[in-house]
């Protein structure tokens, strides 16, 4: 029960790493607001955890949304504990000219744009309470980028460094700020990075992982849930690989 009590916000939490955070929240003892654009997914996940899972359908890149967001989780508990900020896109492999401008735009409207709003509408409940922790998923492809995937990889890099940023200024109330940095992990996003899932390209890519296998939910959520602990309570500014020796 290391979040027993906490009130948390999984951003992208319906499915993926996301729904990994959440079940393992809930196990912790948190209630979670799961947040998704895909309230389809988020109302049965939230449904079958019961009380402790409240489902709010919102698209991140939107600031309308992103407020709304926020008092639907002041409403649960009158603060906010924890906020992960999961919720990401990827693009198909390619050169780095032939991104559209559309795909460029969206690509920085949910991984960069969102962190921005939910640190908007979140911190000041996190300054009025005395403290909080912000964990914001970022990816391994900050660190060590492949082939192909320059502006999901730099979304990723801007992250990691907004995580620091977010950190010093933070710290004197209290708000620690972490980041997760997983390897590709076996989730619905994984094609995208793969251009086609199939069993060749998913040897290719674990492949490069010295310890032989993709990431899970299970594994980011076990590392979300000591981050986002007071376990972690000495810990912030820090992006932690979770990549079974990817970057080393």
């Amino acid at each position: 029960m290391q979040l027993d009590g906490k009130i948390a916000i999984v951003t992208g939490g319906a499915s993926g790493f996301g729904e990994g955070m959440v079940r393992r929240f809930v196990a912790e003892g948190a209630k979670v607001v799961i947040a998704d654009i895909n309230g389809e997914a988020a109302g049965p996940l939230a449904r079958e955890l019961g009380g402790a899972a409240t489902a709010v359908r919102a698209d991140v890149s939107r600031d309308a949304d992103v407020a709304a967001l926020a008092e639907a989780a002041m409403a649960v508990g009158g603060r906010i504990d924890i906020l992960v900020n999961n919720a990401g896109v990827g693009h198909l492999p390619q050169p780095l000219d032939k991104l559209s401008e559309a795909e460029f735009d969206r690509l920085f409207a949910v991984n960069m744009k969102s962190v921005y709003l939910t640190a908007r509408h979140v911190v000041p409940a996190m300054k009025a309470a005395g403290g909080g922790a912000i964990l914001n998923i970022a990816s391994t492809g900050g660190v060590a980028p492949r082939p192909n995937l320059a502006w999901y990889n730099a979304s990723k890099g801007w992250m990691i460094t907004a995580t620091r940023a977010m950190a010093i200024e933070l710290a004197r109330h209290k708000v620690r700020v972490n980041a997760i940095n997983p390897v590709a992990g076996d989730t619905p996003l994984l094609p995208t990075f793969m251009g086609t899932d199939t069993p060749e390209s998913r040897v290719r890519i674990v492949s490069t992982i010295p310890l032989g296998r993709l990431s899970t939910p299970a594994d980011i959520a076990a590392a979300a849930v000591f981050l986002c602990s007071d376990e972690a309570s000495l810990i912030t500014g820090v992006a932690m690989e979770v990549d079974g020796g990817r970057c080393l």
